[in-house]
């Protein structure tokens, strides 16, 4: 079966999506990368009414996007096509295409109706990448109300790019690791109260950086009484960063409720013992207590953090065990792989309707 996969990624990123996705192809599936983020900025169609405008209007770079994806829609022979992360496909085009289509929601219920539930009914499946979704109803009671026919739990995964394959086992847990506290993540102000009390607490024992920009740092700045300056840096930079530290910190923006990030892969992919939140549902990813710690509020966490560093070799036996949990299931071409089975079965059971 041959499954197309649409996502929007730029640079480095784009270079791995684009590889890893052609890579986790075998016997059973073809999966063949559409990168269709060069045809119109996210931007402009990152809420629902903003592509609606563009449609209404037949903008230039959509109308093209949808004649190169119908050209290798046919070329190809493709049977279903995943649209990842933000859908720049009109619902109106969409249920005119015969194809079978899956949406793949990977950015939680802050932006699920902006750009995940207006489109919903112009898809066949939903694959969601997290069980939480809010303190009244999990994800796969929020879609079955939505209307949702077929949903399945398809978890982001560990790209091979995020880690460094050249280091077996032993060599990535008897490096030393200079950093005792890293966090990687945008500067968004539901963040902005955890990351303040690690880095007053840790100071710089605790290597911070995300996305943000002067205004978000002075705010943070102001608000939380100077507890330094945020920088970025590059995708480049994350796994030798992450190669040096201790313990990573996770936190998500809705915190229990929005749990499952690449994070949560990315850490234990580079022997870094994990600390998150994510409460009921992290057990979900992974077993909390033996491959990974979860946390409540800031004091559980910082009380958390410093344990774990007092106890290398109860750290150390936490990150051994998260990291053979994510060789083993959360790696990117065994979830593409899972993928494929489940729109198998979507398919089957749609022509037997």
């Amino acid at each position: 079966m041959k499954i197309l996969y649409s996502f929007n990624k730029r640079g480095f990123e784009a270079d791995y999506w684009t590889t890893e996705i052609s890579g986790a192809s075998g016997n059973r599936f073809e999966f063949i990368p559409f990168n269709h983020d060069p045809y119109v900025d996210v931007s402009r169609y990152v809420r629902a009414q903003l592509l609606d405008n563009l449609y209404f209007d037949r903008d230039p770079g959509l109308m093209r996007m949808y004649h190169d994806l119908q050209d290798l829609i046919a070329t190809t022979g493709a049977e279903a096509l995943i649209v990842d992360n933000c859908n720049p496909y009109h619902p109106d085009w969409l249920l005119k295409q015969r194809i079978y289509k899956v949406l793949r929601t990977s950015d939680g219920p802050l932006v699920s109706y902006d750009r995940d539930f207006p489109y919903l009914h112009a898809f066949d499946h939903v694959l969601y990448h997290s069980p939480a979704y809010s303190r009244d109803f999990d994800m796969a009671e929020k879609l079955a109300q939505m209307g949702v026919r077929r949903a399945d739990f398809w978890p982001l995964a560990l790209f091979d790019r995020n880690f460094d394959a050249t280091k077996d086992e032993e060599t990535l847990f008897n490096q030393p690791r200079d950093i005792d506290v890293v966090f990687i993540g945008a500067l968004f102000v539901n963040k902005m109260p955890l990351i303040a009390k690690i880095r007053k607490t840790f100071g710089r024992r605790a290597r911070i950086h995300g996305l943000t920009n002067w205004k978000k740092n002075l705010y943070f700045n102001a608000k939380y009484g100077l507890p330094g300056w945020i920088t970025p840096i590059s995708f480049e930079e994350y796994v030798p960063l992450y190669q040096r530290a201790r313990i990573g910190v996770n936190i998500h923006n809705r915190g229990d409720y929005t749990v499952g990030s690449f994070r949560l892969f990315d850490l234990p992919g580079n022997g870094v013992m994990q600390i998150s939140d994510g409460g009921a549902y992290l057990k979900r990813f992974f077993e909390p207590g033996l491959e990974i710690v979860s946390y409540d509020d800031s004091d559980d966490l910082v009380q958390k953090i410093r344990y774990y560093l007092d106890h290398e070799s109860e750290r150390k036996a936490i990150a051994l065990a998260g990291h053979r949990r994510v060789m083993n299931d959360h790696r990117f071409a065994k979830r593409m792989a899972q993928a494929g089975e489940m729109i198998a079965i979507g398919i089957k059971n749609k022509h037997a309707e």
